[in-house]
C-alpha cells in the first residue's frame, strides 16, 4: 500500500460513521468501554468532540447497541454538530453495513472510525477526507517501530517480516460509499469475516493507501490504554 502525506491544505465534506457497538469485555468492565470515563469524560465524548470540530465532516452517525442509546444520546448534545443514532448488529462488520444503509441519500464518500480511538485529532479526519476525495480508499496508519515475529502454533518463530513494509492500521478509514457497499455485499455472498473495512478491499484486489497519522491515535481496549489516554488528554 502506498503511503500518502499527512499534510493537507483544504478540507472537503464527507460523511462519518463511528463504530460504537462494542463491549467492555477486554477492558474487564460491566458496560460498553466507550462509556467509561477518561480524564473526566466518557471515551466516546472525546471522539465526538474531535469529529465535531473537523471541518471535513458534513454528517455524523454513531452505530451502537440499543442498551447504550440513552447514555450515548446524552453525549450527542455536546458533539459540535448533529449526530444520528444507528442500531448496530452482532459484529462490527454487520454494524458498519447497517451504518452504510443509514447514510443520507447524497452520501458519496464515507469515513469509518472506531469510537474507541478517542485521541484522534480533528486534522486526521480532515487529511483522510482530502486524500479520499483525491481518489481511492485510504486508511490512517502508523509505521511499525517494533521488530515483528511470525510464530507458529507451537510458539516457535518462523519468520521476521521486513519492518519497513509494515504499518499498524488505525481509523478513520475512508471509502467511496458505492464501493464499500459493494465490498460488504461481496463479503455476505462469500461468507467473509473481516476485522476492518480495508480488508474487504484487499480481498477484492482494490487498492488502499495509508496515511501516516502518527502513533498517538491509539485504540482504548485495555485498562492500560485508559491510563495512557488520560495522560495524553491531560497534556492537551
Amino acid at each position: 500500500m502506498e503511503a500518502v502525506s499527512a499534510c493537507c491544505q483544504q478540507e472537503s465534506l464527507v460523511h462519518l460513521l463511528i463504530a460504537a457497538a462494542g463491549s467492555g469485555r477486554r477492558m474487564g468492565a460491566d458496560r460498553n468501554k466507550l462509556l467509561l470515563a477518561v480524564h473526566g469524560r466518557p471515551v466516546l465524548a472525546w471522539t465526538l468532540e474531535a469529529a465535531g470540530a473537523a471541518q471535513s465532516i458534513d454528517w455524523i452517525g454513531v452505530i451502537g447497541q440499543p442498551v447504550d442509546q440513552p447514555a450515548m444520546a446524552e453525549l450527542f448534545h455536546h458533539a459540535g454538530q448533529p449526530v444520528t443514532w444507528i442500531e448496530g448488529g452482532s459484529t462490527r462488520q454487520e454494524s458498519v453495513e447497517r451504518g452504510l444503509q443509514a447514510l443520507p441519500g447524497d452520501a458519496s464518500h464515507v469515513l469509518i472510525h472506531d469510537g474507541a480511538r478517542c485521541l484522534v485529532a480533528s486534522q486526521v479526519f480532515n487529511c483522510c477526507a482530502e486524500a479520499l476525495l483525491e481518489g481511492g480508499a485510504v486508511i490512517a496508519a502508523t509505521p511499525v517501530s517494533d521488530t515483528i515475529k511470525r510464530v507458529d502454533a507451537q510458539g516457535v518463530i518462523t519468520d521476521t517480516p521486513d519492518r519497513s513494509e509494515l504499518w499498524a492500521a488505525q481509523t478513520p478509514q475512508g471509502f467511496s460509499v458505492s464501493e464499500l457497499r459493494e465490498g460488504h455485499a461481496q463479503a455476505r455472498a462469500r461468507n467473509w469475516e473481516v476485522t476492518d473495512d480495508a480488508s474487504l478491499f484487499e480481498r477484492l484486489g482494490w487498492p488502499v493507501r495509508v496515511l501516516d497519522a502518527g502513533p498517538g491515535n491509539i485504540k482504548v481496549t485495555t485498562p492500560f490504554d485508559l491510563t495512557v489516554a488520560a495522560a495524553v488528554l491531560a497534556q492537551r
